[in-house]
């Protein structure tokens, strides 16, 4: 599936008034944009055939701010209907080494069930 059949027209990159084909094609910038998200890299780690990797973190940051990532993932799991069972791969999930110290100060919900030790 096209991200231009997802994205609405506003979002779309347009040309230059003053003719200057200098911006880059959007459809590289999300697939730069793919590629350090699913390889874990930093921005300026990108490779250069995505874009300059500046061009790349500003469209990222944009883009999230206008919720165009959160209409795309809404339309594609409209598209896709409801699934039969949820499941999280783990191996990929990531968390700071303070994280633990969450449920402790009351900042994530515990889910487990276990009573707390006082």
């Amino acid at each position: 599936m096209s991200v231009s059949v997802v994205a609405p027209p506003r979002f779309q990159r347009k040309r230059r008034s003053s003719g200057s084909s200098r911006g880059v094609d959007d459809r590289r910038i999300v697939s730069g944009i793919i590629f350090v998200i699913r390889n874990g890299l930093r921005w300026r780690d990108a490779p250069r055939e995505y874009g300059p990797y500046k061009t790349i973190y500003n469209r990222f940051i944009r883009w999230s701010r206008l919720g165009v990532f959160n209409r795309i993932f809404a339309e594609l799991a409209a598209k896709g209907g409801k699934p039969d069972q949820l499941m999280i791969y783990a191996t990929h999930l990531k968390a700071h080494r303070t994280a633990a110290s969450l449920l402790k100060k009351g900042l994530f919900p515990d889910v487990s069930g276990e009573p707390r030790a006082a």
